[in-house]
């Protein structure tokens, strides 16, 4: 079953932001997105539910430093990102107009 990646105008500009800052993880997160669209519960993505404000959204590893924080939507095998940085840059993500940390297990 393959997914379905849905690019926000937000998370594409952010997206475009962490790329330009980090230029040598581009290939890393092709592949991650890759993985994402075949199998988000590849274990190599570590995928997890965040706790806390952030209870709504997953996490995904790049690699060991950098997440993307995203919605995961099962019945309609939906996946939209929402924030892509370090551990702890993509645990501060406006949800609506809340802000929110995450307390990942």
């Amino acid at each position: 079953m393959k997914y379905e990646i849905i690019f926000t105008e937000s998370y594409t500009r952010r997206a475009v932001r962490f790329l330009k800052k980090h230029a040598e993880l581009r290939n890393q997160y092709q592949k991650t997105l890759e993985l994402l669209e075949l199998n988000p519960y590849h274990p190599s993505l570590r995928l997890h539910k965040l706790r806390g404000s952030l209870s709504e959204l997953h996490s995904v590893s790049i690699n060991i430093s950098y997440r993307i924080t995203l919605e995961f939507l099962v019945e309609g095998n939906k996946i939209i990102p929402v924030n892509i940085g370090k551990h702890d840059e993509v645990n501060r993500v406006s949800l609506s107009s809340n802000r929110g940390f995450c307390e990942c297990s």
